[in-house]
């Protein structure tokens, strides 16, 4: 199978760029995103945001070569068959897991890359989920990013959102709640 390599579309490259977390954060709340993306950054104080990332560090340490491509960080890409992989705790937000891989293929696919897939690993569960960009999923995928650029550019966060199980272990929950 295999990745096939195209020449860049230099139009679509000069759009803004987001990183995964923006696209994930935009599927999980987008007062949180609103947060993040406005350099309030709490995540080094969660609890929850440190096991993610001893995971992350520890799982699968020997397929992982986490690869940085301008904005995106990819958690490891197998070659072998072009399939890009994301580690994540857990699958209470699993649309936003998957939205998250799809930005990222998209994004190869914007610098000329075609043929990635991309698998979502959650070790604890020991589940893997096959993610791939089929042409709904980009439509869907530009209108995120539309709504991304909307969102933080607003000159407060976006009001509070119904609570949801997983705000309390958020590191922006006392912004919301307090």
């Amino acid at each position: 199978m295999g990745v096939e390599q195209q020449k860049p579309n230099l139009v679509d490259q000069r759009s803004p760029h987001y990183t995964g977390t923006q696209i994930n954060y935009f599927h999980v709340c987008k007062r949180k995103l609103w947060f993040f993306s406005n350099q309030i950054e709490l995540e080094s104080e969660s609890d929850s945001v440190l096991l993610g990332k001893i995971l992350h560090d520890y799982s699968y340490e020997r397929e992982r070569k986490e690869i940085e491509l301008e904005s995106i960080k990819i958690d490891w890409l197998d070659l072998r068959d072009g399939v890009i992989h994301e580690v994540k705790k857990s699958d209470s937000v699993e649309e936003a897991h998957e939205a998250q891989v799809l930005y990222y293929i998209y994004y190869l696919k914007k610098l000329g890359i075609e043929g990635v897939k991309g698998e979502i690993d959650y070790p604890k569960l020991r589940k893997r989920v096959q993610v791939e960009l089929t042409t709904e999923k980009e439509s869907e995928i530009e209108e995120t990013l539309k709504n991304i650029e909307h969102i933080i550019r607003l000159p407060s966060p976006p009001p509070v959102e119904v609570k949801r199980s997983f705000c309390k272990t958020c590191s922006y929950f006392q912004l919301c709640y307090s």
